[in-house]
């Protein structure tokens, strides 16, 4: 039986360890195919592969990117990319000079607030200049002792109405697609469960997402409860898309699942990894 994580994160964006480090977890775990998504960069699939190739793991080249819906921010999975294809790293390029952008805003709102060198302290626990995301400002703002953990930090400072958000144009949803077939990857629409929209938005998000030529959505992760479970399985099932499995592991203390301990798919599902040859469910 195959164990198959197909969302995973390092850090070359905000997880917490390096690519190899993953690796070596997922095997502790039994993973047989891992994929490393890192947000909108990937830096990271080199050294993972070569991790992958030791611990008798097959890696899945993926990228997860930040997508800008309506007054909604989405991620979209790109899986089994070539990493290299020039609209895919332009496309990337273009996000990740908006990431630096925003972070020096969310620094400049910070010290408003009376908290000074927010931007030097969150790039301290980034891996990748390039990549500096909220929980990097989070764990800064641990350390100075302004809230007891992560979580905290997110509720009281970096979520809408708070000191430290600002609100930011991210890719296109179109764009974001396109740039992942353009790389010959299948796209999939990432933790739907996580996005604060009704039930009739939803249907109307998946139908643009696969008008724009979006191919999976995330049933199984570890942010979603077995209720979102059974519905995100409904929603692939009546659209024909396929169904992918991901733990979206961020690192010790910050995730709900270590990566491949979550559950299976549910059997009605056409897994994602059949488009690249897996067939064993997991």
């Amino acid at each position: 039986m195959q164990n198959i994580d197909l969302h995973n994160h390092s850090r070359i964006s905000d997880g917490l360890l390096t690519p190899t480090e993953l690796v070596a977890l997922a095997a502790k775990n039994g993973v047989t195919t891992l994929a490393l998504t890192d947000h909108d960069d990937v830096e990271g699939l080199a050294e993972a592969r070569t991790a992958a190739a030791a611990v008798g793991i097959r890696l899945i080249n993926g990228v997860e990117i930040s997508v800008t819906w309506g007054n909604h921010t989405l991620h979209i999975l790109g899986l089994n990319i070539d990493s290299l294809q020039a609209d895919l790293v332009n496309g990337l390029q273009s996000v990740r000079q908006g990431r630096l952008e925003r972070a020096q805003r969310i620094s400049d709102e910070l010290a408003k607030g009376g908290i000074e060198g927010a931007l030097a302290g969150a790039l301290r626990y980034a891996g990748n200049p390039n990549i500096v995301a909220r929980p990097h400002f989070a764990r800064y703002l641990v350390e100075q002792g302004v809230a007891r953990d992560v979580p905290a930090v997110f509720k009281r400072f970096l979520v809408k109405g708070k000191m430290g958000y600002v609100k930011h144009r991210w890719a296109d949803l179109g764009d974001a697609v396109a740039w992942i077939r353009a790389a010959g990857g299948v796209p999939v629409l990432a933790h739907p469960g996580r996005y604060e929209v009704g039930r009739a938005s939803m249907d109307n998000l998946i139908d643009e997402f696969v008008a724009a030529g979006g191919q999976g959505l995330e049933v199984v992760t570890g942010s979603h409860t077995r209720e979102q479970v059974e519905r995100f399985a409904a929603h692939a099932a009546k659209r024909q898309l396929y169904a992918s499995r991901g733990s979206d592991y961020h690192g010790p203390g910050e995730s709900y699942f270590e990566p491949g301990k979550i559950p299976p798919l549910p059997l009605q599902c056409m897994p994602v990894w059949t488009a690249w040859g897996e067939t064993q469910i997991q």
